[in-house]
């Protein structure tokens, strides 16, 4: 790895350290949201098809709107969608405390089906929500400095990822599901003020006209015409889908290694606790010189983490390999995203971080939904030693098929690509 000539850099940019707060604060609350719901859920049901439901009710809506989301993000204001869906964000928070609140009234009524709607409205915020953010932090920080501010997304992002889950869990345990969704409620709110500070940034203008439908098509084709990103976002994609055993968590905490919600916030940390240490070292050492051949073995080595967490039956041996997963996607995650700002032309960020989000957050919930399936049906344990044999599986195949991947090499001090 090379080392960065200034790690802080991208933090003197004021309208970027707002931004960055603010998604911090974000991550924060959608982290602890959903370790409440995860648990609130497996305590009514005891089924672990009814986690994967969960990840099921918040992509199916997020899918039937994301690639229109790219569009309006490439043509109307991004801070403007950001600010609109932070407060659908925040009146579903609201809804799932009025839910525990009044819960005679409504889950011993209708079970966990008010929960899910919810997560229904949160699905279809968060597809406007990402494009919107991804285009304007481009807007925000100059070419050369994208890959420091990818990995400082990432740093902030961990940072939020293992507070979240312990926070979550901790005040789920010690304060009650009310206090808890409460703490969700006020760091959405905190969230919207951050957002507001950023200034707000022009929408590029378009180099041709396109008709509606051209426009929503326009961001697929670039994402399919060009190797590179293809086989990164495709590559990231499918290790989530099949290695992901995050959605799982509850079964593992409260039937194998019998640790409870407080143990359950740690287990959901541990990944993050990993990364975020592998986040700090790429702020000083650049990732992007071999960043194919990296990208790879970062995958590679994320499947085998997930089969040694699936076997393990100790709660240190399991977070330790938790750990280790996280400091292995961390790697991926700011590759990935350097390569997107790199290569994507300003007036097709939207649309292009749609299809990302597509690609890679779609992969997170219907992995969940799959995980939930395969532990059904060859349970648990079996289901995520499956996933992660999957995960080993497309590295290899990645690596054969997309040469363009495995050869690439950026200068990270220009951000051009090395030959």
């Amino acid at each position: 790895m090379g080392r960065s000539s200034d790690a802080y850099a991208v933090l003197r940019i004021k309208d970027y350290r707002a931004f960055i707060t603010a998604r911090f604060l974000l991550t924060l609350a959608i982290q602890m949201q959903s370790v409440i719901v995860g648990w609130q859920i497996y305590e009514l049901t005891k089924d672990p098809l009814s986690l994967g439901l969960i990840g099921l009710a918040e992509i199916v809506p997020f899918l039937a709107v994301a690639i229109y989301a790219g569009h309006i993000a490439d043509i109307a204001s991004r801070k403007k969608i950001i600010l609109i869906a932070e407060s659908i964000y925040i009146l579903c928070a609201t809804s799932l405390l009025l839910i525990s609140i009044y819960t005679k009234e409504t889950i011993h009524i209708w079970g966990p089906l008010p929960i899910y709607a919810v997560i229904v409205f949160v699905g279809l915020s968060r597809a406007f929500l990402w494009p919107a953010m991804n285009a304007l932090v481009a807007q925000l920080v100059p070419r050369e400095l994208y890959a420091n501010s990818s990995t400082w997304n990432s740093v902030t992002w961990e940072i939020a990822a293992i507070s979240g889950p312990a926070i979550g869990g901790l005040v789920y345990g010690f304060f009650g599901i009310k206090t808890a969704y409460l703490t969700v409620l006020s760091l959405l709110i905190l969230c919207f003020f951050f957002f507001q500070q950023v200034k707000n940034k022009p929408v590029p203008g378009k180099s041709k006209d396109e008709t509606l439908m051209q426009s929503i098509t326009s961001g697929i084709k670039f994402v399919f015409s060009n190797q590179i990103v293809l086989s990164a976002i495709s590559l990231d994609m499918f290790a989530v889908l099949f290695g992901g055993a995050i959605s799982m968590l509850p079964v593992f905490a409260s039937d194998i290694l019998k640790v409870g919600p407080q143990g359950l916030g740690f287990l959901r940390a541990a990944p993050a606790i990993g990364a975020i240490v592998m986040a700090l070292f790429q702020t000083h050492y650049s990732p992007m010189i071999n960043a194919g051949k990296k990208l790879l073995f970062a995958v590679l080595m994320f499947g085998v983490c997930i089969i040694g967490f699936a076997i393990s039956r100790n709660f240190y041996l399991s977070f330790a390999l938790l750990a280790l997963s996280g400091m292995f996607d961390n790697i991926s995650v700011v590759i990935r995203a350097t390569i997107i700002q790199l290569y994507t032309p300003d007036e097709m960020r939207g649309r292009v971080s749609s299809v990302n989000s597509i690609f890679i957050g779609s992969s997170n919930e219907l992995g969940s939904f799959e995980s939930g399936v395969a532990a059904k049906i060859i349970t648990l344990v079996p289901s995520v030693i499956f996933g992660g044999c999957m995960t080993l599986l497309v590295a290899v195949t990645t690596a054969k098929f997309a040469p363009n991947l495995r050869k690439l090499s950026i200068n990270p001090k220009t951000g051009h690509e090395l030959k």
